[in-house]
């Protein structure tokens, strides 16, 4: 959810103040990257799950509130839209049999607040984008009641000064062009975030490797084929975010302004350069400053909190974002890979979550690494194109040229997360169960969004119109989802 927030609208004292802060922060953190211990004991991972709440009638439902009342579980946190829930998993080692422990934690978790979730008259939905949200579901109130949602609202639409443009064709054709005048569009992005832990000097390789595979996380985790009644790119979430929360007019986009949301520009040679950034280039959005004086708490031996620099850094939107958090009072770093969409199943975001730690880790640890040897725009375009045509998009990669992601996958990167993931210390087995999901999924061609494409279009061959098609295609996704198989096996309506 990120940092709560007090106000909705901040003074032109209350800015300055701000980056004042802001900028002491970073001078701050500069410091600590050279000369303070942060807390590395052990190899934690943690994960995030944003979800969806729908009715009987599977259309989203603006009831979150009564929906937390009723599962009572501080694990599940409010997000944007009132038909939003998120679940927190706690961070956990990753060697052994974790992950089976983790797979079996999830289910359980998720299979009580659906329980709970019925009570209250609701279903949960773990999909990218859910399809049976329409425009009208946003002219009555959706936001949840939280200070922070309302305050970025208000701040994105004052920096932008007009309504927001989204405007998205579809590999087939199809095309939403519309104008939104709130940031709702944004609530309909629902993912899975995974977090790593990493020491000072590791970041840059690991942000790197992170940056290097994520277009081929999307090819073979795509999920979100479907906005407004439209089919789209196979993951519509990665353009509709970076468009609805954009606060550029078009004369600064023309002026090459950086948006938001982004890929990025560059490799990096230390996290440093990425707080450095969002601090020259992103104005605040949420200027709020407390009383901690950082230099007094760093030269006292102790671990500033550092909360204007992390309160900024949650508002700029990389799909892999640098992390400084502290807990017990030692300071820790974290990639947060943030491109993965929810669903479709538990053992699917486990399995999607093992190939993204084993291969990183190989990556990361390579006497050559593949960043030396591929531009970063050849990153940036393997990205687009992947969110565009999903497991059968086409990317470059060193030594292979130009080859299909599900190929590479199976060729290159499969053996690369078994081998990364036995150098994290997970047990064969567990490697065995969900790196073999992968490569199924790669061999059957099919993932989330080819399967919610096929369905639709099956259902659409036997008359049905897009609605009654994204219904049923819904319908039966929810049934296999709780059956809990993943989804190389789902078989689609004849």
């Amino acid at each position: 959810m990120g940092k709560d927030v007090a106000a909705t609208s901040y003074t032109r004292e209350q800015r300055q103040r701000y980056r004042e802060k802001v900028h002491q922060d970073l001078d701050v953190f500069e410091r600590m990257l050279t000369t303070h211990s942060f807390d590395f004991e052990r190899q934690l991972t943690g994960m995030e799950i944003e979800l969806n709440l729908v009715g009987d009638d599977l259309q989203p439902t603006m009831s979150n509130a009564s929906v937390l009342e009723s599962i009572a579980d501080e694990d599940y946190q409010t997000e944007l839209g009132q038909y939003n829930i998120e679940l927190n998993v706690s961070p956990r080692p990753m060697p052994g049999h974790s992950a089976l422990k983790l797979e079996e934690d999830l289910r359980d978790s998720l299979n009580r607040a659906e329980k709970k979730a019925n009570e209250a008259g609701a279903q949960i939905a773990m999909i990218g984008i859910l399809p049976t949200l329409m425009p009208e579901h946003f002219t009555t109130e959706w936001m949840s009641a939280n200070a922070r949602y309302a305050a970025l609202n208000e701040a994105i639409f004052s920096a932008r000064g007009e309504d927001i443009f989204i405007d998205i064709e579809g590999p087939g054709g199809e095309r939403l062009a519309m104008y939104a005048d709130s940031i709702a569009p944004e609530s309909a992005c629902t993912s899975v975030q995974l977090h790593l832990q990493v020491q000072p000097h590791r970041f840059a390789d690991f942000w790197n490797a992170a940056q290097a595979i994520s277009g081929i996380q999307m090819a073979i985790g795509a999920n979100s084929p479907y906005f407004f009644g439209k089919e789209l790119w196979h993951e519509s979430r990665v353009p509709l975010f970076e468009q609805a929360t954009d606060t550029r007019a078009i004369e600064l986009k023309n002026q090459g302004v950086r948006p938001r949301v982004w890929f990025g520009e560059r490799w990096i040679t230390s996290i440093f350069d990425l707080f450095e950034e969002n601090v020259r280039y992103f104005p605040a959005l949420l200027p709020e400053s407390t009383d901690e004086d950082p230099v007094a708490v760093f030269e006292a031996g102790d671990a500033p909190h550092l909360d204007e620099l992390r309160l900024h850094n949650g508002t700029v939107y990389r799909w892999n974002r640098p992390i400084y958090d502290i807990v017990d009072g030692k300071p820790h770093l974290r990639v947060e890979n943030r491109v993965l969409p929810a669903g479709p199943t538990i053992i699917d975001c486990m399995a999607n979550s093992a190939f993204y730690y084993g291969v990183a880790r190989m990556l990361a640890d390579s006497d050559r690494p593949v960043w030396t040897r591929m531009s970063f725009d050849a990153a940036a375009d393997n990205f687009s194109e992947c969110c565009r045509r999903g497991i059968e998009a086409k990317v470059y990669w060193p030594g292979f040229g130009e080859v299909r992601a599900d190929e590479l996958t199976l060729r290159h990167l499969l053996p690369l997360a078994n081998e990364g993931l036995a150098e994290w210390g997970v047990a064969q087995d567990v490697r065995d169960r969900y790196l073999g999901v992968i490569e199924d999924r790669c061999r059957t061609g099919q993932n989330g969004a080819s399967w919610q494409i096929d369905c639709v279009r099956s259902l659409e061959a036997q008359g049905k119109d897009r609605a009654s098609a994204l219904n049923g295609m819904l319908r039966r996704y929810l049934e296999l989802m709780h059956a809990g198989d993943p989804v190389h096996t789902w078989e689609v309506p004849s």
